[in-house]
């Protein structure tokens, strides 16, 4: 009996011991996961931990924070109290906290470190997050207490605030599905999840074509026209690919079209141009073609299930266009006057081409080259003058001064803070001496690293439970200049500087309640109109007689110079509104015409439409369908790549009301922007935002003003 009991006792300590190893392997393997989980804590307000974060364990944190998650969505939907908006609606702004701080690391890494294994985790968990986001929209006793919420929000003694984000929630569940029956719900589910897919392949095969094809110069005769900063970078990419002794052009925006400025040699114009323009669109792996037939058709189909005409109907209906007609007026109004431009502009340059005896028509390849010849014989302006005044850390200073000197705020730089990677800068954000926020720069290109320029949000401003302040990012793929010597940049890289920050204010200067009322966390084409309006801002003496100082010299941009910039203000807008709008028109188009059934050829399509509108021949699309990202990389500005003009006719019109005030830095109306529409996120109608701004609805002919052409 006592032998039969000490085994039994042995057995059970034994299992109790399996136990305790497996549950110390659990939580050891757990531990890991908490930097890419845990609420960001420590100095400024809480900091992301890159130092702890780990990307191998990316995968299981975003899984752990998607069953968190879950519970508490569980528990929402379930709960046996009366639906009303705080158990419902500001339950679901508080949910999901752990999931949401490991996709930030997500977006990240994806975006700005995406090697292979990052690739292969963002193949794998793009379907699952769609998977999961279908699972919250689709859930039934959630949407109605929602919809409860929403039915009573004008007689629940809600602010104007929360009922605005009421009306925010309800719209998004049934904009996305929620209230269809369970055999729609279960294939919207398939294409969503699909979709995920497609667009992860769509990015990382623009990215493969980006990273895999250089044009290589093999001789200095092959570097004819091309200055000292331009060569000094091609000879670093050769370096870095391997190739050391000669000169190599990346294959991204930010390298190419320098290059095609500058380059005299017209046969290699003609074949970066090719490399460039053909990005996703070679006989290879990578080839986009098949997967855009594909977003198409999956795209029509979730309309249809949702019950809107097209895919273009369904995302105009929640923008302030509200239709794709609306869209189209405005892009058809500009683009007549825009080609009209065009031609004048063509007409210069061969004319230019003629006298020089080059026995050429100009074609796509020569535009910006010929364009800079014609820019500098009608305002004296050479560009290779102009970007030796232009170093990327003093303009960083200037940006710095004029949101100081507009909206308050002060960036101070920060040490010793863990980053993504070692380019990346950080800075605390001050107002009146109060931190407001951080600010992150990541301005070099790199393997892995998306091209173009963007903003990214860490954190959202919030201050429902507890003040939050926004940590926010702006990323560049400038080419690092030699060491010790300071990074030179166009006249363009700085106008996008501008921009970009323009978002980054915007996230920064949020006073809102909620996070889904936060920021940027607007309609799409009211997005991009603080930071077209913040570009304005590098025009100015403030910034120019301070901030643009030669590399050499250091002397200040000379007064004469600064005013050929601006007499020459709309030179080139007939090439620069054209390239923009042949893409946008295109969007709406192909968007309008795609059906469940139909199989569309990108290019095809590309072709049929730019004679449709009749796109001159010497200019194609700023992106063109295999490489255009900004729609078939996520729905983001899928029939919505419009919105750039759209917002245009708001900054434009912004712009003037400064102007009639005495300037851009006019205290009472710097003030009032910021008021009206910096700090307002989504809390405020954006058409009722920019009324509070310019005291009436917006004037399209603004935008025309502003770009030269004729006022109809």
């Amino acid at each position: 009996m006592k032998r039969r009991t000490f085994l039994k006792n042995a057995i059970y300590l034994a299992a109790l011991g399996e136990a305790f190893i497996m549950n110390m392997k659990q939580a050891l393997a757990t531990e890991s996961l908490g930097p890419l989980l845990e609420t960001w804590t420590g100095d400024h307000n809480g900091y992301p931990r890159f130092d702890l974060a780990k990307t191998v364990d990316l995968k299981a944190a975003m899984m752990k924070g998607m069953d968190l998650k879950r519970e508490q969505i569980k528990a929402i939907a379930q709960a046996k109290d009366k639906a009303d908006f705080k158990n419902t609606i500001v339950a679901l702004e508080d949910a999901g906290r752990p999931f949401n701080n490991s996709v930030r690391f997500f977006d990240i890494y994806t975006s700005t470190m995406n090697d292979k294994k990052m690739q292969a985790i963002e193949t794998q968990m793009r379907p699952i997050m769609a998977k999961f986001d279908d699972e919250i929209i689709q859930n039934d006793p959630l949407f109605q207490r929602i919809k409860a919420v929403y039915e009573a929000r004008q007689n629940s003694g809600l602010t104007p605030e929360q009922e605005r984000l009421v009306d925010v929630y309800y719209r998004q569940f049934t904009r996305q599905g929620a209230g269809l029956d369970e055999k729609k719900k279960a294939r919207l589910g398939e294409i969503n999840e699909r979709l995920a897919a497609l667009f992860t392949k769509f990015s990382q095969n623009q990215l493969a074509d980006e990273e895999d094809y250089t044009l290589d110069l093999d001789s200095e005769k092959d570097l004819e026209g091309l200055p000292e900063s331009i060569k000094a970078a091609a000879a670093a990419q050769g370096e870095s690919k391997g190739k050391k002794g000669k000169w190599c052009i990346a294959n991204t925006r930010s390298a190419m079209e320098p290059f095609l400025t500058f380059s005299k040699r017209r046969d290699l114009r003609e074949k970066g141009w090719r490399m460039w323009t053909n990005r996703g669109d070679n006989e290879n792996a990578h080839n986009n073609k098949a997967t855009i037939s594909e977003i198409l058709k999956l795209r029509a189909e979730r309309a249809k299930i949702l019950g809107y005409k097209t895919h273009a109907h369904w995302i105009l209906d929640n923008n302030m266009a509200k239709t794709p007609e609306a869209a189209m007026d405005l892009m058809l109004k500009v683009w007549k006057a825009a080609t009209n431009r065009v031609k004048e502009e063509v007409a210069d340059m061969q004319a230019i081409a003629d006298k020089e005896g080059a026995k050429i028509k100009i074609e796509p390849w020569d535009y910006r080259f010929y364009a800079e010849k014609v820019r500098n014989e009608k305002y004296d302006i050479d560009q290779n003058v102009v970007k030796e005044y232009l170093q990327l850390d003093k303009i960083l200073e200037g940006m710095f001064d004029a949101a100081d000197k507009v909206f308050g705020l002060q960036m101070q730089k920060v040490e010793g803070l863990p980053v993504v990677h070692p380019d990346v800068t950080v800075y605390k954000v001050l107002r009146n001496g109060k931190q407001i926020g951080m600010w992150y720069f990541d301005p070099y290109a790199r393997e892995g690293k998306r091209s173009g320029a963007w903003m990214n949000e860490y954190r959202t401003q919030e201050r429902f439970d507890k003040d939050v302040t926004p940590i926010v990012s702006n990323n560049s793929n400038f080419v690092k200049g030699k060491p010790g010597e300071p990074t030179l940049i166009s006249w363009d890289d700085a106008n996008t500087m501008f921009h970009e920050f323009g978002h980054a204010l915007h996230g920064l200067q949020s006073n809102v309640t909620y996070p889904s009322l936060a920021g940027t966390a607007v309609k799409r084409d009211f997005v991009e109109f603080p930071s077209q309006v913040n570009e304005r801002w590098l025009m100015t003496n403030e910034v120019l007689k301070k901030y643009a100082l030669h590399h050499k010299t250091g002397e200040p941009m000379p007064d004469a110079l600064i005013e050929k910039i601006r007499k020459a203000k709309t030179f080139n807008s007939g090439f620069i509104t054209v390239e923009y709008l042949a893409s946008a028109l295109y969007d709406m188009k192909i968007h309008l015409a795609s059906t469940p059934d139909s199989d569309i050829d990108a290019g095809d399509f590309e072709k049929k439409t730019m004679a449709e509108i009749g796109c001159p021949t010497e200019i194609v699309m700023r992106h063109r369908p295999t490489q255009f990202g900004h729609i078939f990389s996520d729905d983001g500005y899928s029939a919505g790549y419009y919105v750039y003009i759209w917002a245009d006719t708001m900054s434009a019109d912004a712009t003037e009301a400064f102007q009639e005030a005495g300037g851009l830095y006019d205290r009472k109306t710097c003030d009032r922007f910021r008021d009206t529409i910096f700090s307002v996120g989504n809390s405020i109608a954006p058409d009722v935002a920019f009324r509070n701004f310019r005291g009436r609805n917006v004037d399209t002919n603004a935008l025309m003003r502003d770009r030269g052409f004729p006022v109809s």
